[in-house]
C-alpha cells in the first residue's frame, strides 16, 4: 500500500512571500538531505543542479516535477528503498495563505518496509515535514 501524508500551515502572508520563503528554504537546506545520506541510501538524484524552482533542478534526493509560482511545487525522488513525490502547495486564505505539504511514497520489496518502519511508522516522517513548515512560514512571516 502506498504512503500518503499531508499537513497544512496557515501562514499570515501572501502567497507570493510564502513562495519565496519556500523555495529560498529548500535551496538553502537541500531539505536537510546530506551527502552521507545520499550516499548511504544511492538518492536520485545524487547532487545539486539548476536553479531552484525551474523544472527539472535539483537537491539531494529530489527534482523539481512541477513549479507554478505562487501555487504548488512538485518534487520527486527515489532511492534503493522508496520511490516519492513532495508537493507543496499554497492557497489563499483570509488569514493569509495555507502552505500544504503533501508526501506519498512506495516502498518495495522487504529491504522498503523496513526502511518505511524505521522513517515513517516511527513518526520521525510526520515531526519531520512538520517542522519543515514552521521554518518555512517564520521565514515568510519575518519577510
Amino acid at each position: 500500500m502506498p504512503f500518503i501524508d499531508e499537513h497544512r500551515l496557515t501562514v499570515p502572508a501572501p502567497a507570493a512571500t510564502v513562495w519565496a520563503a519556500l523555495t529560498d528554504w529548500i535551496g538553502h537546506t537541500g531539505l536537510g538531505v546530506d551527502r552521507r545520506f545520499t550516499r548511504m541510501v544511492g538518492t536520485d538524484p545524487r547532487s545539486r543542479s539548476g536553479t531552484l524552482p525551474d523544472v527539472g533542478a535539483t537537491v539531494p534526493g529530489f527534482a523539481v516535477a512541477e513549479s507554478e509560482p505562487d501555487d504548488h511545487l512538485t518534487l520527486a525522488g527515489r532511492h534503493r528503498f522508496s520511490r516519492y513525490v513532495l508537493t507543496f502547495t499554497l492557497t489563499a486564505d483570509p488569514a493569509g495563505t495555507i502552505l500544504a505539504a503533501r508526501s506519498s511514497a512506495a516502498f518495495p520489496g522487504p529491504h522498503g518496509r523496513v526502511y518505511r518502519m524505521l522513517v515513517i511508522d516511527s513518526g520521525a516522517h510526520r515531526m519531520i515535514v512538520r517542522r519543515m513548515l514552521r521554518d518555512i512560514g517564520r521565514s515568510a512571516e519575518s519577510r
